[in-house]
């Protein structure tokens, strides 16, 4: 690359990065995610590396795709695409630990044209805090959860 091709390239901290791919979204709470997942309208993927899903539980429901493997299990024209995925107007809905990975995967997403790929507000750490569905490792004894298990669907 040379130094007029750097001149050309845009140049933008993470945070304004996340701010603007954020205004193009319409990110759910994580009581209006549950709602849509309910009602048929969504599917959630939980994209959090394992060690995440070992120590902190799984969501019901949830189709579990790592990172780095999400556009391609998820592009309806994809030849390693999930079952699930299988229209452009499939309401994808990502969950990362925190909420800030998601935004980025759920932009990445729009671009392969699922045009309604939202994200989580808050992540997973926000769908446990509000009380929703976890499946909890099977490992761990129930006194070290956090709180009783919640019911699953």
């Amino acid at each position: 690359m040379s130094a007029d091709d750097t001149q050309a390239v845009e140049r933008i901290g993470i945070d304004a990065l996340l701010e603007r791919v954020r205004d193009g979204l319409d990110r759910l709470d994580p009581r209006a995610a549950h709602a849509a997942w309910r009602a048929g309208d969504a599917l959630l993927v939980d994209t959090r590396y394992a060690a995440l899903r070992e120590r902190d539980g799984l969501i019901p429901g949830a189709l579990v795709v790592e990172r780095n493997e999400l556009e391609w299990r998820l592009d309806p024209l994809g030849s390693h695409r999930a079952p699930e995925a299988d229209s452009h107007d499939l309401r994808v809905v990502v969950f990362c630990n925190e909420g800030y990975a998601s935004s980025l995967a759920a932009e990445s997403l729009r671009r392969l044209g699922l045009h309604r790929a939202t994200d989580v507000i808050g992540g997973f750490q926000a769908w446990k805090a509000a009380g929703l569905p976890v499946l909890l490792p099977a490992s761990r004894p129930p006194e070290e959860a956090d709180g009783p298990p919640h019911p699953t669907r």
